[in-house]
């Protein structure tokens, strides 16, 4: 009994890799299709992509496997940072996987950490929307490098620009 309550629990002990990772998930009162286009579309992208209060412009949105993304977040008062990545995974309106560039800005790469994974996944509930943002960082040290620069509280925060932004393109 005591070995396998031991195999158990092995099983389930987090591996060093799950410490190099991030997952946020929020619920968002839209259908799977209208947060696909909110997430994917460059005039959308732009209206709630960073801090608030930052000017976002979509300089490169090449939404195809192997395509790259480029996004300049302008600061009020001067200054700027970019976020890039490559699309590795397009399935829409369920699946949307990305990686940031080697090289950032900052360690949260402006929302797409240098050599992390993003997914983003989007299931139905009912009619609304769970949306999971899962990071994994190359390293320990990205990871706490990120979450040092806010990469954490920031997505929470940005998840609910997009609640507020949906909500007004559901009227």
């Amino acid at each position: 009994m005591t070995e396998s309550l031991a195999q158990a629990t092995a099983a389930t002990a987090p591996s060093p890799a799950d410490e190099r990772e991030l997952t946020l998930s929020h619920l968002f009162d839209a259908p799977p299709a209208l947060v696909w286009k909110v997430w994917t579309e460059p005039e959308h992208l732009a209206r709630w992509w960073g801090p608030q209060g930052c000017d976002s412009r979509v300089e490169r949105m090449d939404l195809v496997p192997g395509g790259t993304f480029r996004l300049v977040m302008a600061f009020p008062g001067g200054g700027a940072v970019t976020a890039s990545g490559t699309f590795r995974e397009i399935d829409p309106p369920r699946r949307l996987v990305y990686e940031g560039m080697t090289q950032a800005d900052t360690p949260c790469g402006a929302g797409i950490p240098p050599r992390a994974t993003v997914t983003v996944s989007l299931a139905d509930e009912q009619g609304k929307t769970r949306l999971t943002l899962h990071t994994r960082f190359a390293t320990d040290s990205d990871h706490e490098a990120a979450l040092a620069a806010g990469y954490g509280p920031s997505w929470a925060a940005t998840l609910e620009a997009i609640a507020v932004l949906l909500a007004a393109e559901a009227r």
